[in-house]
């Protein structure tokens, strides 16, 4: 059975070792955030996104955490498709809370994953995009998560994952890698600023064993579709006791 790797602090990118570096480097990205994202979906990104709210199943004035909101993808697209939603987008960097505020998102707030600033048992789902990958303690995270879900509520995460297969995760990698530094050196004349994605991804996990790592969290009915062979993916898991 595949164990969950222990965070080791010597083998983090220096952006997740450092919340204040985590900071700076999303809030230079954060004007080209969308851009981004939909350059290394290949343009999926937001079909995704629907996929995850569909297989939610939200009841019909439902509360939604949107965590490691960006630009509040997530938050508009529950607004769309459930108009009475309470809705809570939250993201460590100032900038991102932002230019969510700016594109309609009407509550938002910075916040920690690590401590969430919610009472027990408040959301029927939460929704994260691209943000496990990067906290430093995925495990605490993940039990902040579990912590503030309601009983039957759902995690719905997307995220970049290791490619099982050897060789096209050598592929995966490396792909990634020139990607970000030909988009970092164009867009901030700086190649870290995307290459991070593949230096961070290095240290994650695939899909399948992300999956098992939430069954051990104690979540329930966890599932996971996977898109790109494997290097990116939707993960459902469910609180139900």
């Amino acid at each position: 059975m595949f164990e969950y790797p222990p965070d080791d602090p010597m083998t983090l990118p220096p952006e997740q070792q450092d919340p204040h570096l985590m900071r700076e480097m999303f809030g230079q990205i954060a004007p080209r955030y969308d851009f981004i994202t939909r350059v290394f979906s290949y343009g999926m990104d937001r079909r995704w996104k629907r996929q995850a709210v569909e297989r939610a199943n939200l009841p019909a004035k439902p509360v939604v955490l949107d965590l490691a909101c960006g630009t509040g993808d997530f938050s508009k697209l529950v607004a769309r498709g459930r108009p009475q939603a309470e809705i809570v987008a939250a993201d460590l960097t100032h900038r991102m809370v932002r230019l969510a505020r700016a594109s309609g998102v009407e509550h938002v707030t910075c916040a920690d994953a690590m401590r969430l600033p919610f009472r027990d048992g408040v959301f029927d789902a939460v929704f994260v995009g691209y943000g496990l990958r990067n906290f430093p303690r995925r495990e605490d995270a993940v039990a902040e998560i579990r912590r503030v879900l309601r009983p039957g509520g759902v995690l719905m995460s997307l995220d970049f994952f290791l490619p099982a297969n050897p060789v096209l995760r050598k592929i995966y990698l490396g792909y990634l890698y020139v990607q970000g530094a030909i988009w970092g050196l164009l867009l901030h004349g700086r190649p870290r600023t995307y290459t991070y994605i593949p230096d961070s991804l290095r240290r994650f996990v695939t899909a399948e064993e992300f999956r098992s790592s939430l069954s051990r969290a104690g979540y329930d009915r966890v599932g996971v579709r996977k898109y790109l062979f494997g290097g990116i993916a939707l993960h459902w898991a469910a609180r139900d006791h």
